[in-house]
């Protein structure tokens, strides 16, 4: 686990940037959540909306994190990320904030509308093959580039940053049972589950990804790190092809359980967040919600992280007039 200091050490150096995000309620009816058993205590569901962060999404709690806490001389290199686009989106914030420069690969099917937020806030932005992506997060670095490299998963201190959404929550709702968390590398959910395992052991901490690339949940199925079909979908924040053999040892000290959430299930969430709350969560930032409403964390009093909004508004369009992405969009 991440020490409960450097979390704190963490909520210091990025109070100025991060934003402390509320927590809400999503239903109040009284009814266990669907798929639970009938005679359970009915869910009470609340909603952590890390899609209120300057940048849409918790990243740039991690990326404030560690671009600060490196030296200066490091940083003066320029600052390098493999990311879907949130991350990247964290790394370009701070990178304009010092000053300096940020280069960012994504994978081929990154969303328009982060790839449009990234070269907003100034970052370069090199598009290249899903495999080569998948490479530069292995082996954190990228091909050809020079800086210092910010690894959206693997770094003590980007876990240490999103380990203060636990803080938040825990301050909150100390009651808290069970919190669901989306998962593509782990390094959401390693930090936060740092914090709430080190202030409220007895908390479930449940994980959701995409059916299309649930590495976590076939990896505790099979008690090792094992290779699933990765295939590209509107989720594309979370799931991935196999866990990265630094995150396992983390992951099993902390997660309780892993979700794999059906795609559709995830377009039903983003349907249910914009309707009841009027939140925009893009298909990661659903992944929780959906495993909750379908009755996977239980009963009792359960979080939802809301990780990130940053979805094209074509693909939120179709979604809400009860369809789903189109074959182009799931691979935009």
């Amino acid at each position: 686990m991440i020490e409960l200091e450097q979390i704190r050490a963490a909520r210091r150096r990025i109070a100025d940037i991060a934003v402390r995000t509320p927590l809400i309620r999503l239903y109040a009816d009284g009814a266990p959540a669907a798929g639970a058993p009938a005679d359970s205590a009915p869910a009470e569901i609340y909603l952590k909306l890390e899609t209120l962060q300057p940048i849409n999404s918790f990243k740039i709690r991690g990326a404030a994190n560690a671009i600060r806490a490196a030296s200066p001389e490091l940083r003066a290199q320029g600052l390098v990320t493999a990311s879907a686009g949130n991350m990247a989106q964290g790394v370009a914030w701070v990178a304009r904030e010092l000053g300096l420069t940020a280069t960012i690969a994504v994978p081929e099917h990154a969303p328009q509308a982060k790839l449009a937020a990234i070269e907003r806030l100034g970052g370069r932005v090199l598009k290249v093959p899903y495999d080569e992506w998948w490479q530069a997060i292995v082996t954190s670095r990228v091909e050809g580039v020079q800086g210092l490299f910010v690894h959206p998963v693997a770094d003590e201190a980007v876990m240490a940053g999103n380990g203060t959404i636990g803080l938040e929550i825990l301050e909150d709702l100390p009651e808290v049972d069970t919190v669901v968390v989306p998962v593509g590398g782990g390094g959401l959910v390693v930090g936060i589950a740092s914090a709430i395992k080190a202030l409220k052991p007895d908390t479930r901490i449940v994980t959701a990804e995409p059916a299309t690339g649930a590495a976590l949940h076939a990896a505790l199925a099979a008690g090792e790190p094992v290779d699933v079909a990765y295939q590209p979908s509107f989720v594309d924040g979370s799931g991935s092809r196999r866990v990265l053999d630094q995150m396992w040892p983390r992951l099993t000290e902390v997660v309780d359980e892993a979700v794999a959430v059906p795609i559709a299930d995830a377009e039903g969430a983003v349907r249910v967040l914009a309707e009841r709350v009027r939140v925009i969560a893009e298909g990661a930032g659903a992944l929780a919600t959906a495993a909750a409403l379908a009755g996977h964390a239980g009963s009792g009093t359960i979080v939802c992280v809301v990780s990130g909004g940053n979805i094209n508004l074509s693909t939120l369009a179709e979604i809400l007039s009860a369809g789903g992405p189109g074959e182009s969009e799931h691979r935009s």
